[in-house]
């Protein structure tokens, strides 16, 4: 590429440490979902949708996950402190990033209704120069978010405990990118959900 400003390099950082202890203690990342885990169902996601390439943050049964998902290129990060809170494990991604990312998206593994195009359209927002941005659905703002490197300080000094980006989301201005009728932001914490997604 001659001229002008390279494109931004996006990587996925999936959040897939949670126990499921309102589910019975089972990892949410092995739940099967349309005949493969969880974890790869969000991964496929987050390739299909753009993103160049993905850090998945493990924590619950952390080698059951390894060995029961397929998951290609994608680098698997070890939380040891995932009992903390979704905050730990935030970080633990930020700190396994390729260098050069110029943002990352983050998407939740318990977020089966979150699309390739939710994916597509907020990967879209960063390369209009969006550094801080997330999905909505009917007007709420919700999953996936995209984090500009711009903002990683920032994050790395608030985000704590279960918060995880709420800080950093409260402080500054957020762009929302319209995903209604694009997909489904619910996630699943409890047996009720397992049943509405079709999960066994």
């Amino acid at each position: 590429m001659t001229g002008g400003t390279a494109e931004p390099r996006v990587p996925a950082l999936v959040l897939a440490a949670g126990g499921g202890s309102r589910l019975g203690g089972r990892p949410k990342a092995l739940l099967p979902y349309r005949g493969r885990p969880l974890l790869e169902h969000v991964l496929a996601v987050a390739a299909d949708g753009g993103c160049d390439g993905a850090v998945a943050v493990l924590g619950a049964a952390a080698e059951e996950v390894r060995a029961g998902a397929e998951t290609g290129d994608c680098r698997l990060v070890d939380n040891p402190d995932w009992r903390t809170g979704m905050a730990s494990s935030l970080l633990a991604g930020l700190a396994a990033l390729p260098p050069g990312a110029s943002a990352v998206l983050v998407l939740l593994v318990d977020t089966p209704g979150v699309t390739a195009e939710a994916v597509r359209r907020l990967r879209s927002a960063h390369t209009g120069r969006a550094d801080l941005a997330a999905c909505a659905y009917a007007g709420r703002r919700a999953h996936p978010v995209l984090i500009g490197a711009a903002h990683f300080p920032f994050l790395r000094a608030t985000a704590t405990g279960d918060a995880g980006a709420r800080a950093l989301l409260a402080s500054r201005p957020v762009t929302l990118v319209d995903c209604t009728g694009a997909g489904v932001p619910d996630d699943l914490d409890t047996p009720a959900d397992l049943t509405r997604w079709g999960i066994a």
